[in-house]
């Protein structure tokens, strides 16, 4: 039997989630997009709403919710602003989902806790100037130095690089040894001192209203009950955290399309051209037909997704063709709502060119649209196949 429809309480949460958002953040999206700053108060206000650690359990204070939950959510927080579902992505799927899915029980005590609550916001520390696609290429490393590792080295496009205070930081431990050399250390900004510097990245083409920047460790001293896994483990643990952090991407890009569906019906309505509204052109018809099929294929997609990992099932090929199909679909909806816009769509006045900025982003990000489309290709032929991992992230209990 297969059962498409939301839960009451997954209906009463998107309802609550969208109304908030609309009062809360979205009257200062334009005002901080133009700006090129951060929304204000962004993670304290989605903590206060209760969805920061909505996917762990309550014994580690965050929701219990499901992971189909999360990405109803992340929908509705791209719908309202990327910015907003990128802090979830790395806060959520990256950082904190490394932890539960790979910590011991005193770093989740310790770390994952903080998370869940909303009292820290994490992020994660893969991508180096020179590494981003191929992880093995990664300079950082940890050196062990009794019961520490010190850790040097940079990283680059790091989504809340300068407003989080926990990081999930990946460096070489064998730097001989290519991505097998590369382990996964725990970073509390509050122990690091001088030692850890971050920084923002100005002018960005898309999410404007969010925090993106870079890391630099130099002589970092982290304990080595920091370490996440084993050394050498981290390309796993990235791998796995990314699996997580895809479905949030997904999830995200749907909402994107859904926006731009909402924008250009509007819009459709209203203007008129030949005496008309051009929503009765037929080409007008074709694009906002094309967007209605990508929302629901999209959505389709990425709820499968979450079905899996409810299940704990092994779901990276459908986690990542959710993200590679949204997002590309996402990338093609905004096109196409400039479009409909028209000149207007080249402007501010309306929020369709943020829409297209902010949906480019997402189909570098997380692995890239073409190093989806060979692994893609590798797991239709063959060559390809998901192995199972040492530490699996465990299945959903309510």
């Amino acid at each position: 039997m297969i059962d498409f429809s939301l839960g009451p309480e997954q209906r009463d949460l998107v309802a609550s989630v969208r109304a908030y958002l609309a009062a809360q953040i979205q009257p200062d999206v334009a005002r901080c997009e133009s700006e090129s700053v951060p929304l204000p108060d962004a993670f304290a206000k989605l903590a206060a709403l209760g969805v920061v650690g909505l996917p762990f359990p309550e014994r580690y204070g965050g929701g219990g919710l499901d992971y189909v939950t999360l990405g109803l959510v992340c929908e509705e927080l791209e719908y309202c602003d990327t910015s907003l579902r990128t802090m979830m992505s790395v806060h959520i799927g990256l950082a904190g989902c490394g932890i539960y899915q790979w910590g011991t029980e005193a770093q989740k005590e310790r770390f994952l806790r903080p998370l869940a609550s909303g009292e820290r916001l994490g992020a994660f520390g893969l991508t180096e100037p020179d590494a981003g696609s191929d992880v093995g290429a990664i300079r950082s490393t940890a050196r062990r130095d009794g019961d520490f590792y010190v850790l040097d080295g940079s990283k680059l496009w790091i989504s809340c690089a300068t407003q989080a205070g926990l990081f999930l930081v990946f460096a070489k431990t064998d730097p001989s040894a290519g991505k097998r050399g590369l382990s996964a250390f725990i970073v509390d900004r509050q122990d690091s001192g001088e030692h850890l510097h971050s920084f923002a990245i100005k002018h960005k083409y898309g999410v404007r209203a969010g925090d993106t920047g870079g890391l630099a460790f130099s002589e970092l001293r982290v304990p080595a009950a920091q370490r996440l896994g084993h050394e050498g483990e981290g390309f796993h643990i990235a791998m796995s955290c990314l699996d997580n952090g895809r479905f949030t991407v997904a999830a995200g890009a749907t909402g994107l399309i859904r926006a731009c569906l909402d924008a250009s019906v509007k819009y459709a309505n209203e203007r008129t051209t030949f005496g008309t509204p051009i929503g009765r052109h037929q080409l007008i018809l074709e694009m906002i037909a094309n967007m209605t099929a990508s929302y629901d294929a999209s959505r389709l997609l990425y709820l499968r997704a979450g079905w899996m990992k409810n299940a704990a099932l092994r779901n990276s090929r459908e986690t990542a063709l959710a993200k590679w199909f949204a997002c590309d679909a996402a990338n093609k909806a905004a096109d196409d709502a400039l479009e409909i816009h028209g000149a207007y769509g080249f402007s501010d006045e309306y929020p369709v060119a943020r829409f297209l900025r902010n949906a480019r982003g997402a189909v570098i990000y997380e692995g890239s649209r073409e190093i989806q489309k060979l692994v893609h290709g590798e797991y239709a032929l063959g060559y390809r196949k998901d192995r199972p991992l040492r530490c699996e992230l465990p299945p959903f209990t309510s």
